[in-house]
């Protein structure tokens, strides 16, 4: 007997309709695949990357984890940023926290979680870091949405700083870092104004986009 026969009658349900829409989707996805975007998210069940930009299959190079870290020791995210950058030459990186993150509130909260602390430690430094803005921040739903706003900025420059990017900058591979938050209660993106195309212009972009949420009026 097959476990799970509902998600298998969705399948084929949607590969029908993909078909009906587009007879050679399928034999063409497999043939190739050539995406400009890699989605460097949360592996928040109510975030899907490739709905929430509207692409199909294919069109966008995926990796998720607790809180969309960009964590230098991470074999996994390093590897699919290499892939990403060298061999599928992605032309955009985009960082996407969302509001509601539970990995972030989960940060902030002082009780022993298991193992996830050791990874949730990454964004309890992040707080520390900024501790001044966030504790006078009153109310705790704000304080987490300023928290993951910081997060993605910070990641950003995880991101960038890898040897993975400098490396494509220094070769003159044209590659753009972006810094995204989802908001669950309107399924609408906010764009952190954190876009970094050149090595040149980290510093200065980090530095404005940090001084943007840090003076930002709560």
């Amino acid at each position: 007997m097959r476990v799970l026969n509902q998600l298998f009658e969705n399948n084929r349900n949607w590969a029908k309709k993909i078909v009906e829409i587009d007879p050679d989707f399928f034999k063409k996805l497999s043939n190739q695949q050539a995406p400009e975007y890699l989605w460097i998210g949360c592996s928040d069940s109510r975030v899907p990357a490739n709905e929430i930009i509207g692409l199909a299959p294919g069109e966008v190079f995926v990796h998720r984890n607790i809180a969309n870290m960009v964590i230098h020791t991470d074999m996994n995210c390093l590897s699919v940023l290499q892939y990403a950058v060298d061999f599928l030459q992605v032309k955009h990186i985009i960082v996407c926290g969302h509001y509601g993150c539970g990995g972030v509130e989960g940060a902030m909260d002082n009780r022993p979680q298991g193992l996830v602390d050791n990874w949730l430690r990454h964004i309890r430094d992040i707080y520390q870091k900024y501790e001044t803005t966030l504790n006078g921040i009153n109310n705790s739903k704000r304080r987490a949405d300023k928290l993951c706003e910081l997060n993605v900025i910070e990641q950003v420059s995880n991101v960038c700083h890898t040897t993975i990017v400098q490396e494509a900058w220094r070769r003159g591979q044209a590659l753009a870092v972006h810094g995204w938050v989802y908001g669950l209660e309107n399924g609408l993106l906010r764009d952190l104004h954190v876009c970094v195309r050149r090595g040149d212009e980290l510093s200065s972009i980090y530095r404005m986009a940090i001084n943007e949420e840090l003076e930002e009026k709560e």
